[in-house]
């Protein structure tokens, strides 16, 4: 097993903890918060996830970055869309900035102003986050093909 195999572990596992709390928001908890009118049931899975789910957003960062290292996918070539596995790493790149620009957004804006009235501003953003996170997974499979052409 070679250097590259074992960060293409890493990155799944992370993967799993990402995309999978946010599918398990957005289909367990959101709608049962939405229709109890339960601004905790949110607040409360927040708290417990974000330990668990943000370092692991950090290592998807990291080792995404070095996976693309190892294809040639440099800081300089970001953003050239000028082969297959560069146009992967653009675009999760581009859905990982929207990421953090919604995360932002909710942490600062939405939550603290989180109530029975409203939650259904915070649901767009689950939904979208946990879209963005799907829409991820399926791209990083299209380097096993080379890319997106």
């Amino acid at each position: 097993m070679n250097f590259h195999h074992i960060l293409l572990i890493i990155h799944l596992i992370c993967a799993t903890i990402w995309v999978g709390g946010h599918l398990f928001l957005a289909v367990r908890i959101l709608p049962k918060a939405i229709r109890e009118k339960d601004i905790n049931r949110l607040q409360n899975f927040k708290k417990s996830y974000e330990p668990f789910g943000m370092p692991a957003l950090i290592i998807l960062v990291i080792t995404g970055i070095m996976m693309a290292y190892d294809y040639n996918v440099t800081f300089g070539t970001w953003f050239s869309f000028s082969n297959g596995i560069e146009r992967v790493v653009s675009v999760k790149l581009i859905l990982l900035l929207v990421t953090f620009a919604l995360a932002l957004t909710a942490d600062r804006f939405i939550f603290p102003k989180l109530n029975e009235k409203n939650m259904h501003k915070v649901g767009i953003f689950i939904v979208s986050v946990t879209l963005i996170g799907l829409a991820m997974l399926v791209l990083g499979s299209f380097v096993r093909y080379g890319g997106i052409y």
